[in-house]
């Protein structure tokens, strides 16, 4: 069943929508959190929240890209469940993953006044950033910080070294930060 066909079954509130969405994209949606929480039964908590919420929302909303859509309502989730189970922990994957972006994007706090402070307008600034970028270092970048693979992992699925990878996304993270400070961001 494609992706249109599952949402028109959302919008007749046909409940086989959830059991095609699971078929279609349950593994994507799991893959994400468990990348985020490497923790089955929260990533599958998480999993299941998003397919709750896909039922709440469409209808009215209609999303264009329904996995897209999916594993970015799943990697919230997860990351909520992320921060409610580390708040004062420190020194982990994601921990390190997060300081790594604070270096490049501004947090609301830091964002100068004279900048537009909209999370959808810096994400639009980000997006067209990353369409500037070769596929491979858009592809490491989306998989390490969208999805939260780890540095090992990305240089196994692209069969480079792990030392390349980080080099990489370094690279990435700083052409990003100088990108957005033209556009008046302060970083």
């Amino acid at each position: 069943m494609n992706d249109q066909e599952i949402i028109d079954l959302y919008f007749a509130r046909d409940e086989r929508a959830i059991s095609e969405t699971v078929k279609s994209h349950g593994a994507a949606c799991m893959r994400v959190s468990m990348n985020i929480l490497a923790n089955r039964s929260d990533a599958e908590e998480c999993v299941n929240d998003t397919y709750l919420k896909a039922w709440n929302i469409i209808p009215p909303e209609r999303p264009n890209a329904f996995r897209a859509w999916l594993c970015r309502v799943a990697r919230n989730f997860a990351l909520m469940r992320y921060r409610t189970l580390h708040r004062k922990k420190r020194n982990c994957e994601m921990e390190i993953l997060y300081s790594e972006l604070e270096e490049c994007v501004p947090m609301p706090e830091d964002m100068s006044e004279g900048a537009d402070t909209s999370a959808q307008v810096l994400g639009k600034h980000i997006s067209n950033f990353l369409d500037t970028q070769e596929k491979l270092d858009r592809t490491l970048f989306l998989g390490r910080y969208f999805h939260g693979s780890t540095v090992q992992a990305l240089a196994k699925v692209c069969g480079m070294r792990e030392n390349t990878v980080a080099v990489r996304l370094h690279r990435t993270r700083e052409k990003l930060r100088a990108y957005l400070q033209e556009r008046g961001y302060r970083i």
